[in-house]
């Protein structure tokens, strides 16, 4: 399987009873899902991935003609990345299903995988046998893409006129030759075989086109296509390449559902976006009057009560819709450098299947409030827009001394980056009609051109040496830590009712915080008066009509 690490797998446990093959994206997340999945099938250049995301790089092609498009470099990278053996842990990727973005490239690759057989056998028949003739096509070819790709235009016109001279030249060459008999017949058909071979080849790129345009346009359109990988599914106890994907694809699957997350200072949470509002509820415990003391509690408490009464925020007294069902979790966030290349998930007795257990949680929650070390966050998470919009609202209780202390913190993530949700457009030209000269029509031109019938031919022999590929042609290195829905996400704040929909979250969530939290103190014999005249202030506060940027603390 091109692309995928022959290495052994980090971990060995298998996190489920059977081969999994997931064909669709899950609830509520299928336009972001889609978009990103669509990226696989995309046949425009690289480049513009890193326009999206300033942090990817493009390493440069050694030779141009070996250089992959924007399809092939994602899906090699994204399929290296995330079911490599040895790979590095990913941060999750919410509103997304990232398995399903990964199937699709598996798909995608081998849609290419099957063109590329058919490829490797033209360039056998015209290129062993006929080699010198291939040698002198490709070299004009190549000094065409050299100078076209300068930004001197008349170069590029230079290499036109050079791969005209050429053709010219083996035309002449063809007719009139210094020599005759057997050594004749073979030097015309050496310069005229790679031409056969190339029709050949455009025919053999053209359906695939066809196919790979088809469900990238099939999947921006609101379309269910499924991502095709039987390769993953083993046929026979001894498949063990199969069964190494598989168990990659669920690890894939388990680690997406961790409860650990990663602070990265101004970055935010990763995968959540970064905090646009933070309101602070801190007062002194102090028993009510008439007591002498208070029952002693633990932020567990606290957070408990919380937990329950957030599970009522879909319901309200009016019958106007209002919020959808949420995602209610505990999270453990370890902090890393705003500028860290990669993160570790924990391990140990108290992990399993990247989740960390209750009673870890519960010790973190009561015990680890102060200094260094992971904190705990209860988590109120609404995928929005088809997936397009994550907010997360995050609370967490401290009490140190006298104090207790409510935070909550909001988080958004914006939609995908535009680049994922432009739709192929079609490959015509408009020229005007021979009669009626004052009208126009469109006429359709080859998906693929002659310069990409001769770069995927040249490649095709070599898709199956991924690593001399990447030396030759360069590849794609994804920004680090990689999750794929952050790393492709714009703000949110762009778009007016994004940004409506995140700032009205805010006063519902807080209020219930507040609610469930004074419940607690008044069982235990708190005064819950200056409490009180804090929440009504930080009530006012969070209907603000603009977000702040909280993680850019001044100097």
């Amino acid at each position: 399987m091109a692309g995928f690490d022959d290495q052994k797998m980090g971990v060995e446990v298998d996190f489920s009873p059977g081969a999994q093959v997931p064909l669709a994206g899950g609830s509520g997340q299928t336009a972001a899902t889609q978009a990103l999945a669509s990226a696989a099938y995309r046949d425009t250049a690289v480049e513009s991935l890193v326009k999206a995301n300033g942090e990817a790089v493009v390493k440069p092609p050694k030779l141009s003609l070996f250089e992959p498009n924007l399809g092939e470099a994602f899906s090699r990278a994204v399929q290296v990345r995330m079911l490599g053996g040895g790979r590095k842990p990913l941060v999750q990727s919410f509103g997304t299903d990232p398995q399903t973005v990964v199937d699709h490239c598996l798909a995608a690759n081998r849609f290419r995988k099957a063109r590329d057989r058919r490829l490797t056998i033209v360039m056998l028949v015209s290129g062993v046998l006929f080699l010198p003739g291939v040698l002198i096509w490709l070299g004009g070819f190549q000094l065409r893409r050299s100078l076209a790709g300068s930004k001197d235009k008349r170069a590029g016109a230079v290499g036109v006129a050079a791969l005209v001279g050429l053709a010219g030249l083996v035309l002449f060459a063809a007719v009139q030759l210094p020599v005759d008999g057997l050594l004749a017949l073979y030097l015309r058909a050496m310069l005229v075989a790679p031409v056969v071979g190339w029709l050949w080849a455009k025919q053999i790129a053209e359906r695939c086109a066809k196919d790979l345009r088809a469900n990238w346009q099939g999947l921006l359109g609101g379309g269910t296509v499924g991502a095709r990988i039987p390769e993953a599914v083993p046929q026979n106890p001894g498949d063990a390449e199969a069964e190494r994907l598989r168990k990659a694809l669920t690890e894939l699957a388990a680690e997406q559902s961790s409860n650990v997350v990663f602070y990265a200072g101004p970055k935010g949470i990763l995968g959540m976006g970064t905090r646009w509002g933070s309101w602070h509820l801190a007062e002194e415990l102090v028993p009510r009057k008439g007591t002498e003391d208070i029952n002693p509690f633990r932020s567990w408490d606290v957070i408990r009560a919380i937990h329950d009464q957030l599970r009522m925020l879909e319901r309200g007294p009016l019958h106007t819709g209002g919020f959808p069902k949420p995602s209610i979790r505990h999270w453990i966030v370890s902090p890393v450098g705003e500028g860290a290349k990669e993160v570790s998930r924990p391990d140990g007795q108290e992990v399993e299947s990247f989740q960390v257990r209750d009673f870890e949680i519960q010790r973190i929650c009561n015990e680890q409030q102060f200094g260094s070390g992971s904190r705990h966050y209860l988590g109120v998470q609404f995928v929005l827009w088809d997936g397009q919009l994550v907010l997360t609202m995050m609370i967490t209780v401290t009490v140190l001394h006298h104090t207790l202390r409510i935070e909550v913190t909001g988080h958004a993530l914006g939609p995908v980056n535009p680049l994922f949700t432009t739709k192929p457009s079609p490959k015509e030209k408009e020229v005007s009609k021979s009669i009626k000269f004052w009208e126009t029509r469109k006429v359709p031109l080859p998906l693929v051109e002659t310069p990409e019938v001769v770069r995927l031919a040249v490649r095709a022999p070599l898709t199956w040496f991924p690593p001399v590929l990447d030396f030759l042609g360069g590849k794609l290195v994804l920004p680090e830590p990689f999750g794929l829905r952050h790393t492709w996400a714009d703000k949110p704040w762009r778009h007016r009712f994004m940004a409506d929909d995140a700032l009205r979250a805010a006063t519902p969530v807080l209020r219930v915080v507040h609610a469930a939290a004074f419940r607690v103190l008044e069982e235990n014999g708190v005064d819950t008066e200056k409490f009180g005249a804090r929440s009504q202030f930080l009530s006012g506060a969070v209907q603000a009509a603009a977000p702040d940027n909280v993680d850019n603390y001044g100097a």
